[in-house]
């Protein structure tokens, strides 16, 4: 029954001299008390107390562990608390009256006299002890809080025995500690700090912790029955626990017939309270406050706790380890408020959940970053935050069929795996178009302004040397459009909006696709997969990778988000945070979180490549013409100006879509964490809406805010050249002298025109175009022919 910090000594004194050594510690222990101003000198020596005058009397400077809570960006709203003890420190001014009588009443009832050490009760102690009598402590309040704090101030496992083991030793140093103690704190402060150290049983820690485990109330509320009550169970917190029977019997004895007379005895309470206190009712079941992400408020906050989780351990300001920052988390007493947006996360769980079951295979999954700032809104999906019960699993089998062929099961409905964010297991997945942005960007770098015309074909044979497969020919890589079709002339404008392959191909070969690649490494895209990260190196062939632009690495919703985010953040890319502020325990503002932000590209370079980005998504370009949209609807259901992109892999086994304002970046994807080579297609119909209705739902009652213009035209025009009038000009004739004006030719559709059948109606465009740019040759079928297909030509392409 004896708690930790107040173990009763057992036979100390084993041999003829006890009685001896009980006195002079004696004449040590009365020199001291009775003359603290002599601070252990000549009357310690004196007595004999060479060696308890060398002791130390200071104790190390120490935090007993505080609960750390998290809260969303509101600043009220609690996510999730953090902690190995529950504990809570509060001032003495914010606890009952009672308790502190009853704490009193129960540990050291003469506290208020004494100078740290009961002197009469530790010799009466000693002597019984070594004599075999009845074991006894007489360890007095302060020194009960002496022992637990070099017990906390220990740095390794050795001090915390010597702090707390049953020897004399300990006894005398925890002694000469109370005595320096009681100089320096007065009577309330050694009060306070013991109330806020002791244990309380059920994995409380602290007044404040066992006040909301037992009574679900504050401490400067607790009543007679309820603090004597809490008081009782200091002595042996598991003797006396009253949820178990023998322990509700023990500790309604003690309060009743031990520490409530005592309180009346003290003066501290009434008969009529002590009577009243007696009758009140023991608690038999308790709820111990739930810690980490397993126990957010709202399950679909789970993905988030768990993100800022994973971004705490990887803080080299909390720590030399991963060990260390786990437990400067669990015990610092941080005030943490994330980023979470609480509105718009709740409008992401809810598109996500009318679209897709969370028993579903495939997850729908949605990330939301504020431009400028990095900072991360919501994380949603399909799933359950939760490890499945290995006794009783709910999970289905994987439909990966090796793993089901080994009863390996699969992520739904239950995961704790950060499929939004990626880390541990998860490399993210394919994305598809949505990767088309980088070649955009890596052209504009290299001075291709969006206007620059590439002639695209139904199949596009590249210069990248490639393995055989379907997309190969003769050895080479041949990409060809979603659907088919889409053969004409096109500029970034009218490419990106219609997702042309056979476009950013040969635009990525004019760059070069080690700078496409270094251009989404600057944007902060991951490549967690070894295999893909060597790819992306130039020792791993990052000049040869031919089929990068059109997102055939895995990436995960977060990294795309946060890359088109810094589209809308002026080229500015900020490293993802879930931080917005971070305080102490003592209410310190401390720095790690905060946005840290670098200048991926320029400003006009930002501005013309989210210019080309608002064509697929239905809304207008400012400078140019979109000329199509692969998810024209986003635009009207937004109802703010918008930029983005979709995306679809090889036989649809990914789906993508990312919408974008100037305050939110949604990137949503559609796939199979467990087993990407399914044979489902998914759907843009249950992820389209998904993406643009969450974006709808954050920007609701925003002010509407229109994207800026680069600062000079040159970067969507470029240098712009008259092109000569070839009408009814031979085919060859036009070619040389358009040729001879520096243009490359492409001959495109047939358009019914005055002009003799064969010659050339006009140009693609006409009038003036991009320095050394391609221009197409429209050739005329006659007069009143039916129309040939026009610009663009072919059919048209599918949806990606």
């Amino acid at each position: 029954m004896t708690p930790w910090y107040r173990r009763r000594d057992h036979n100390i004194f084993t041999n003829s001299t006890s009685l001896l050594v009980c006195g002079l510690l004696a004449g040590v222990v009365v020199a001291a008390a009775a003359f603290p101003a002599a601070a252990m000198t000549g009357l310690a020596a004196k007595a004999g107390g060479e060696t308890f005058a060398s002791l130390p009397s200071e104790l190390k400077e120490f935090s007993s562990p505080q609960i750390t809570r998290a809260y969303a960006s509101d600043g009220k709203t609690q996510i999730a608390v953090f902690y190995d003890e529950f504990r809570s420190d509060v001032p003495l001014k914010e606890i009952s009256p009672h308790m502190q009588a009853a704490i009193l009443a129960a540990e050291d009832r003469k506290f208020r006299q004494h100078n740290g050490v009961d002197v009469p009760g530790a010799v009466r102690a000693m002597i019984s002890n070594s004599q075999g009598g009845s074991q006894q402590g007489a360890s007095t309040l302060t020194m009960q809080y002496v022992r637990a704090s070099l017990a906390y101030s220990a740095t390794n496992p050795q001090d915390v025995i010597a702090a707390t083991e049953n020897t004399g030793k300990r006894k005398i140093n925890e002694m000469k500690y109370a005595l320096q103690v009681e100089k320096q704190l007065t009577k309330d402060q050694i009060l306070e700090r013991y109330l806020n150290i002791a244990p309380y049983g059920n994995q409380t820690y602290g007044v404040f912790a066992a006040s909301q485990v037992y009574f679900k109330k504050k401490p400067k509320d607790l009543t007679v029955g309820e603090a004597a009550m809490l008081a009782g169970m200091v002595k042996a917190p598991s003797n006396f626990n009253p949820t178990v029977p023998s322990g509700l019997k023990l500790i309604t004895d003690r309060r009743n017939d031990y520490i409530i007379p005592a309180m009346l005895e003290m003066g501290a309470i009434t008969a009529e309270q002590a009577e009243k206190g007696k009758k009140e009712k023991i608690p038999t079941k308790v709820k111990q406050s739930g810690r980490g992400c397993a126990w957010v408020a709202k399950n679909h906050w789970g993905f988030f706790c768990d993100y800022f989780t994973r971004w705490w351990n990887d803080q080299d300001a909390f720590g030399a380890t991963t060990y260390d920052r786990e437990r400067r988390l669990k015990s610092g007493g941080y005030r943490i408020v994330t980023t979470l947006d609480v509105k718009g996360q709740a409008a992401a769980r809810k598109q996500v959940a009318d679209r897709q079951s969370d028993n579903s295979q495939n997850a729908l999954l949605l990330a939301g970053v504020e431009p400028s700032t990095g900072k991360v809104r919501l994380l949603a999906t399909n799933r359950k935050y939760k490890l499945d019960d290995s006794e009783n699993p709910k999970n289905k089998m994987s439909s990966d069929p090796k793993k089901r062929a080994k009863k390996v099961r699969g992520t739904h409905p239950y995961t704790t795996n950060p499929l939004m964010t990626g880390g541990g297991d998860i490399t993210g997945y394919q994305a598809g178009s949505v990767f088309k942005i980088f070649p955009i960007i890596a052209a504009l770098e290299a001075g291709y302004p969006l206007a620059y015309p590439i002639a695209a074909q139904k199949r596009y044979k590249s210069g990248y040397p490639v393995g055989p497969g379907p997309a190969s020919c003769g050895g080479f890589y041949c990409p060809k459009n979603s659907g088919g079709g889409g053969e004409g002339l096109y500029n970034m404008w009218s490419a990106f909006a219609k997702s042309i392959n056979t476009y950013f191909i040969p635009l990525q070969e004019r760059v070069g696709s080690d700078k496409v690649i270094e251009v989404a490494k600057r944007f902060g895209v991951q490549f967690r997969d070894p295999t893909e990260a060597k790819m992306t190196t130039k020792q791993g062939g990052s000049e040869m990778f031919g089929a990068f632009s059109l997102g055939v690495t895995a990436s995960t919703p977060m990294d795309m988000a946060n890359a088109y985010a810094t589209l809308a953040g002026d080229g500015k890319y900020c490293v993802p945070t879930p931080i917005e502020q971070i305080k102490t325990a003592d209410g310190k503002k401390i720095d790690v979180g905060r946005p840290y932000c670098i200048q991926a590209t320029t400003k006009d370079v930002a501005r013309a490549a989210l210019d080309a980005a608002r064509c697929p998504v239905g809304d207008s370009a400012q400078l140019g013409s979109c000329n199509g949209a692969t998810a024209p609807e986003a635009r009207g259901a937004v109802g703010h100006p918008v930029f983005g992109k979709s995306g679809t892999t090889d036989a649809s086994k990914t789906a993508s879509l990312i919408v974008g304002t100037t305050k939110i970046v949604v990137a949503g994807y559609m796939a199979n964490p467990d087993y990407p080579d399914h044979k489902d297609q998914m759907d843009h119909d249950i992820i389209n809406p998904a993406v643009w209705e969450t974006v709808a739902d954050f920007m609701d009652g925003k002010p509407k805010v229109q994207f800026k213009k680069p600062r000079s035209s040159k970067i969507a025009y470029g240098e712009q050249r008259s092109i000569p009038d070839v009408t009814c000009d031979s085919v060859s004739a036009a070619t040389n002298r358009l040729e001879n004006a520096g243009f490359t030719v492409s001959t495109g559709a047939q358009v019914p025109s005055s002009c003799p059948e064969g010659t050339v109606a006009g140009t693609n465009p006409a009038g003036r175009t991009v320095k050394n740019g391609v221009v197409g040759l429209e050739i005329s079928n006659g007069p009143d022919k039916k129309d040939g297909p026009g610009p663009g030509g072919g059919t048209p392409p599918g949806r990606d």
